[in-house]
């Protein structure tokens, strides 16, 4: 699989006197600037490889061991995502982050064999969440799953803990990623009392006429949406085109971005979505970008997606392997890292507010503690809403839990099916 540009010009960094330098850090970015979804994965791409090159710049590396971002082109696409992994595990990646719920479930027997930590940061396989069984996969600050109980539990904040006999419609792309959420949906309903309508939309996604016209016949209190890429914008143009209350229309985190309400234009206004992280560029760390990375040239983009939401995802999932990398330096009394020993940092990561202080992200997600059962974090989630007045999101709450009596059994049931089939014993006792 070819490398891109900026994997050319990382490696060349890398190289001392011809030969490569031993102490580099080597974080693997699957990306995709080309192809369907290019809209979504150049943003995060870029944020991803920016902080990386803040800690370069700014602090020499992490602990003072420069940062070699390798990134590999997949286009959204699994096979090339597998290909991409396998060419590029050997120059010492450090973690994998798929971007990609298809090549995520395709890497997690590759990568758990390789010994090489995957973090699927909010997407994936939602039981991976269980470390005894997972060992090395991590999906933390949250799932899909706590993402669906979040949503869940603002509707039931907006009626007053009570919404039997409501109608809740799931909007969803007909994929392994828009089915996540499903069970848990049902599950909710079975518990609350709603009825669950299930409308999927094939791949790409232009084409949702006969989906929203069934919405406009059959008139749901909410509509909930589980969509990416061009699906998206369609989707919300579409509920515009129907006058469907924007307020009562909630995405998943995947399904809130710029690129998915500007096209709406006004008729986006009051469009909801669950998160896990900050929205807007009102934080230290992007004075920092600005001055080491967009205005000496360095920016992995044109330096204008700077604050949207999926430019301040890809550095938050940065910003995570960063910090694993410095725990797991800290645990093996080491600055030059195996994988192995990466995967020991991720199971330890603790991130409390002191430290999103420290970091320049005050407040921009909640405090995370993984551990050896627990992979997948605190599963909190908050609500942002688009404002196209301010063209920007907002918060409209705070960062709350999902539904632990509801999650934690579905996640114990998957991965010990899985556990099952694939003879895989127990950890952590």
């Amino acid at each position: 699989m070819k490398l891109n540009k900026l994997a050319i010009v990382t490696a060349m960094a890398a190289m001392v006197g011809g030969t490569p330098a031993l102490a580099d850090l080597v974080f693997p970015s699957l990306s995709y600037r080309t192809g369907p979804y290019a809209a979504g994965g150049i943003p995060f791409a870029d944020g991803y490889a920016d902080y990386f090159t803040l800690l370069n710049e700014r602090d020499g590396g992490i602990n003072g061991v420069k940062v070699n971002v390798l990134e590999c082109e997949t286009g959204y696409n699994t096979q090339k995502g597998v290909e991409c992994y396998e060419s590029t595990k050997g120059e010492g990646a450090l973690v994998y982050q798929p971007l990609s719920t298809g090549i995520t479930y395709q890497l997690i027997p590759k990568a758990t064999a390789d010994d090489i930590p995957v973090h699927s940061m909010g997407y994936g396989r939602t039981s991976a969440a269980n470390g005894k069984i997972f060992s090395h996969v991590f999906n933390y600050p949250g799932t899909y799953w706590d993402a669906a109980s979040i949503i869940i539990n603002h509707i039931l904040d907006e009626n007053g803990g009570d919404v039997k006999g409501k109608k809740i419609a799931l909007v969803y792309h007909n994929s392994a990623y828009g089915k996540e959420p499903i069970r848990t949906l049902e599950e909710l309903a079975k518990k609350h009392g709603y009825e669950l309508t299930l409308i999927p939309v094939d791949h790409p996604g232009q084409e949702q006429k006969s989906q929203w016209l069934q919405i406009r016949r059959e008139r749901p209190d909410y509509v909930l949406m589980w969509g990416w890429g061009v699906m998206n914008q369609v989707a919300i143009k579409e509920a515009a085109n129907i006058r469907f209350p924007m307020d009562k229309f909630i995405g998943v985190w995947w399904s809130a971005s710029e690129n998915d309400v500007l096209p709406a234009g006004e008729g986006a206004n009051g469009y909801k979505a669950v998160t896990f992280h900050g929205v807007g560029d009102d934080f230290p760390v992007f004075d920092d970008i600005k001055k080491y990375v967009v205005d000496t040239g360095k920016a992995a983009g044109a330096g204008d997606q700077i604050g949207t939401v999926l430019y301040n995802r890809g550095l938050y999932a940065a910003m995570l392997a960063a910090e694993a990398a410095r725990t797991a330096q800290a645990m093996h009394n080491t600055k030059d890292l195996t994988p192995a020993q990466m995967r020991d940092g991720m199971e330890a990561l603790k991130i409390d507010a002191a430290r999103l202080d420290a970091l320049g992200l005050p407040g921009f997600g909640p405090e995370i503690n993984v551990t050896c059962e627990n992979h997948g974090g605190p599963g909190l989630g908050a609500i942002q809403q688009w404002n196209a007045g301010e063209g920007k999101w907002t918060l409209i709450n705070d960062f709350g839990p999902a539904d632990r009596a509801i999650i934690d059994p579905l996640i114990m049931e998957d991965s010990k099916a899985f556990a099952a089939e694939n003879n895989i014993p127990e950890r952590c006792n």
